[in-house]
């Protein structure tokens, strides 16, 4: 399809969001509306089979996101998100890397809840900030299992269950390897499935 060849050219070299100028930006925005304008996916929330599985962040307006590359000789390494349709849950791992023994995670681990085709509302329950060395960290994989088993973590893991974190996220393009979603906040995340 011409319209994701051309978004896809178009984030390519922009790390992610991190090098994109005002004009690069509303390019991709346009090159976004002109694909979910021909999304083969009517209702992607009950794609369980699509939505399901392991996805890397192509591009973002985050600045949530973004603003975690500020940290001082440290730089944005991969970010993941891992959704588990049958659970109802997802998990955001963000990579940060740059200077040895100090590469650090941020992970965010989340409920959702379907409101309507296209729509989810995310509640976070728990923040995880760390040294990947002092953590343990060796893969997404392995952190959310750690996770999921109930490990705590040091020197940072946050229950975030009594508190009002929470947002919704709209999907608006969903194949069988590429994700387009915007957030409660205007933000727009474009990520790729990871093959299994």
């Amino acid at each position: 399809m011409k319209e994701k060849a051309k978004l896809l050219e178009i984030i390519a070299g922009r790390n992610r969001g991190l090098l994109s100028s005002e004009a690069d930006k509303v390019r991709v925005l346009t090159a976004v509306e002109q694909l979910e304008d021909h999304n083969p996916t009517s209702n992607p929330v009950s794609a369980k089979d699509l939505l399901d599985g392991n996805w890397r962040l192509l591009y973002t307006t985050s600045r949530g996101i973004l603003g975690l590359d500020r940290i001082p000789l440290l730089q944005l390494g991969q970010i993941y998100q891992y959704i588990r349709v049958n659970e109802a849950k997802l998990y955001n791992i963000a990579e940060i890397v740059g200077v040895p023994f100090l590469e650090g995670i941020v992970s965010v681990a989340a409920q959702f809840e379907p409101v309507s085709d296209r729509r989810v509302n995310v509640k976070f329950e728990r923040s995880i900030i760390g040294l990947q060395r002092l953590i343990g960290y060796r893969t997404p994989e392995q952190l959310i299992q750690e996770i999921e088993n109930g490990k705590k973590f040091l020197p940072l893991d946050i229950s975030l269950e009594n508190r009002e974190q929470q947002g919704w996220l709209e999907i608006t393009y969903l194949d069988h390897d590429l994700r387009i979603g915007r957030g409660n906040e205007g933000s727009i995340f474009i990520l790729a499935k990871e093959k299994s």
